[in-house]
């Protein structure tokens, strides 16, 4: 039998129920012992000697800055892991290797600085793929513990699902937020690239490399929003349908039987809720897509690297050591060609955007459910076109496949709109996706 975790809790409903607290003490002790006692199952957590001191001393600093009632920040007391890729101040950075964390060291991340002034609490680390690439760490996912939690921000979708955080910060270069949201059945979202600072954050592929967020509902990371990303300027829906783009051809003829049947389903649920549903021709060549991922990826992953690769050679995982064996073999010439072939990509989908009258591509998150077993953590082919080309995508859980195992629907907008794509999320898509009870029990 499965093991049984707390039930998934909201940021808004968390940071709402502590606006009158007379301070974090309680909520941060019971916070704390929630990792320790599901943690040792889950494992989505970086071992700490003393989490426990280092949170309530924390909490103790916001109870005694900030008075009570509404002068309190938007994200007092809420409970947050952040992906050991991404640096905390007092906390070693590691990402998922076992290079000397003093290699790794650097200053505190922008994402994570503005949290914590927003008033959140750090829980921990969360366990990362070496490197945030290929090489999976210990974390199972808690809708079936025999089951990967995806990849790479792994332990930050799993302690969001198991209800050990309500904020989860990952990061995603392919499909490293979205793909984990769908498999543990939460929301992910990836931000244009670019509109959330990276600095602070340990690098696979700058070009792609994005700060993602994960939380339970879309209103969760609209929250977290407003707090990290660059500029966010609220939006409102407009007063017409929601018009959304199937992007048809070879790209979801990769998707499962499971998927796909889910996938429609979710569509089914959105035509009914007003929404309209355009087929579209889009995302033909995968060959060229895949072919610049890898110029582009790894001869970046192979730069950002070569010092610590120098030195660290033999304590880097066979994944990570093949990516960067491979980058080390692109040349400048392939890259650059792979770099303008990304902004014709990127134009490419925006202009077929224009020309249907599409406010959003629709598209399923994840070729199918969690795959058995921790040693995969799934395809990310999924995302390759939208973060390739730097475009906003938020993914929501989009019911079950017969299985029992969550599916998502990942929904992509244009660069630079991401306030109107969680502001269309939250109000239309959301709802749609939740209006009927999900197959399988999830």
């Amino acid at each position: 039998m499965d093991h049984t975790f707390p039930p998934a809790r909201g940021l808004v409903q968390e940071v709402a129920a502590l606006c009158a607290a007379a301070d974090l003490g309680e909520h941060t002790a019971t916070a704390v012992q929630r990792v320790e006692a599901h943690d040792p199952v889950l494992q989505a957590f970086v071992r700490e000697p003393d989490r426990c001191g280092r949170v309530l001393a924390e909490a103790g600093r916001l109870s005694r800055r900030w008075s009570r009632g509404p002068g309190r920040p938007s994200l007092f007391g809420a409970t947050v892991g952040v992906k050991d890729v991404v640096r905390v101040d007092g906390l070693a950075t590691t990402a998922g290797s076992t290079l000397p964390p003093q290699v790794l060291a650097g200053p505190e991340a922008t994402v994570v600085r503005r949290l914590r002034e927003a008033g959140a609490l750090v829980l921990g680390k969360t366990v990362t793929a070496e490197f945030a690439h290929a090489a999976p760490g210990p974390t199972r996912n808690p809708r079936a513990l025999g089951h990967t939690p995806g990849g790479s921000s792994s332990g930050s979708a799993a302690a969001v699902a198991a209800g050990l955080v309500t904020l989860g910060v990952g990061t995603q270069t392919v499909g490293s937020t979205i793909r984990p949201a769908a498999y543990c059945g939460v929301t992910g979202y990836r931000p244009t690239h670019g509109r959330i600072p990276v600095d602070g954050v340990i690098a696979n592929a700058p070009s792609f490399d994005v700060v993602g967020l994960l939380a339970r509902r879309v209103e969760d990371v609209a929250l977290a929003a407003t707090v990290v990303v660059d500029g966010w300027t609220p939006a409102v829906v407009p007063g017409r349908p929601l018009v959304v783009g199937v992007p048809e051809g070879p790209y979801l003829d990769l998707v499962s039987e499971e998927g796909r049947a889910g996938y429609e389903a979710a569509l089914e649920r959105l035509r009914d809720a007003g929404v309209e549903v355009r087929r579209v021709p889009a995302v033909g060549d995968l060959e060229a897509l895949a072919q610049r991922q890898v110029d582009v990826g790894r001869y970046e992953i192979a730069r950002t690297h070569a010092t610590w690769f120098a030195a660290h050679a033999g304590r880097y995982r066979p994944e990570t050591v093949a990516a960067i064996r491979q980058g080390q073999t692109v040349t400048r010439q392939e890259y650059d060609e792979a770099l303008a072939g990304c902004a014709v990509h990127r134009a490419g989908l925006v202009a077929r955007m224009d020309a249907e009258g599409l406010d959003l591509w629709v598209a399923p998150s994840a070729v199918g459910p969690a795959p058995e077993g921790l040693a995969d953590t799934g395809s990310s082919v999924m995302s390759l076109p939208w973060s390739q080309a730097g475009l906003p995508a938020v993914g929501l859980p989009a019911g079950c496949a017969p299985g029992g195992l969550p599916l998502g629907l990942q929904c992509v907008a244009r660069p630079g709109a991401d306030e109107q794509l969680l502001a269309w999320a939250e109000a239309v898509l959301e709802p749609a996706l939740l209006s009927r009870p999900a197959r399988g029990g999830c």
